[in-house]
């Protein structure tokens, strides 16, 4: 794989997609999750317990392991990107709810992300001694790419926000792309054990998306009676930041067969999402207004 690519153009890419996330908020965003609690938590409560869980869940069932289970724990871990704020558009969500959990469990997701993924290693590895978590080094370089652009992005939007309306849709572009040119070198770089990896992982990958999107759309309707909030939640946790998951087990892993699962899901939440957009907007149901629950 290319290192220029890893190295330095996917953080680059990662601080400009936060900083993407960043130009969407305003202090407002913060202030209704005092203001909705519920809806909030609900959403993090699915991101950042349930989802990890049903990770390890479906990695039991399918059999998967090594790096290959690494690789889509570690998927699992991150957060909504950009893309699941356009989805969330594109599906009549509630759109600060899906900026909002975007923005907060972003946050969160670097003080985790470590932690976990060096447990994931030690669980999965299967005693592996060559594979080796840089804890303190991945949570410095999480918090460089993950929390200060959001803060910068913040400060732009508050000075210039004619110029953060207008910059946001090509940032959502971007990130689809720095997504599959990095999907496209990890797959030159595994060669002929390609098909090998993506039979093995596929399906457990797929099953993950279905499954954690069909929770959160569960757990949401249970809770919150409310369909524009259902479907933002139910998107929020399909739709993972896998450029982020990609910076860890290529950038700072360097592992392209870590990698093939959140390769994989990247590319398929964009069809699952599509197919559940599609859904929801060709039902007849009228949307509520977006009231505090």
């Amino acid at each position: 794989m290319p290192p220029n690519l890893i190295e330095i153009g996917l953080p680059i890419a990662l601080i400009l997609i936060m900083m993407g996330v960043g130009l969407s908020l305003t202090t407002n965003d913060f202030a209704r999750v005092l203001k909705q609690p519920k809806s909030f938590f609900v959403g993090a409560a699915c991101q950042l317990f349930f989802l990890p869980l049903m990770a390890v869940a479906v990695i039991a069932v399918t059999g998967l392991n090594a790096e290959l289970a690494i690789g889509l724990f570690i998927l699992a871990l991150c957060p909504g990107g950009t893309t699941s704020n356009l989805y969330t558009y594109l599906a009549k969500g509630d759109v600060g709810l899906s900026v909002s959990l975007t923005a907060i469990v972003g946050f969160i997701t670097p003080f985790i992300l470590p932690f976990m993924a060096a447990w994931a290693i030690g669980f999965y590895g299967q005693g592996n001694s060559t594979i080796e978590f840089p804890v303190l080094k991945a949570w410095l370089q999480l918090i460089v790419v993950g929390v200060i652009p959001v803060i910068i992005g913040m400060g732009l939007r508050a000075k210039w926000p004619g110029f953060a309306k207008k910059a946001g849709p090509y940032i959502n572009w971007f990130s689809v792309l720095v997504l599959l040119l990095v999907i496209v070198s990890i797959c030159i770089q595994l060669g002929d054990k390609l098909i090998d990896y993506i039979v093995l992982a596929g399906p457990a990958v797929i099953l993950l998306n279905l499954l954690t999107m069909l929770l959160g759309y569960a757990v949401a309707t249970l809770y919150l009676h409310n369909r524009a909030q259902t479907r933002t939640i139910t998107l929020e946790v399909g739709l993972q930041n896998g450029t982020l998951a990609l910076l860890v087990t290529t950038g700072i892993l360097q592992d392209e067969v870590m990698s093939i699962a959140p390769s994989i899901y990247g590319l398929f939440m964009f069809v699952s999402a599509g197919i559940f957009v599609a859904w929801v907007r060709r039902s007849a149901l009228p949307v509520e207004s977006h009231t505090p629950v």
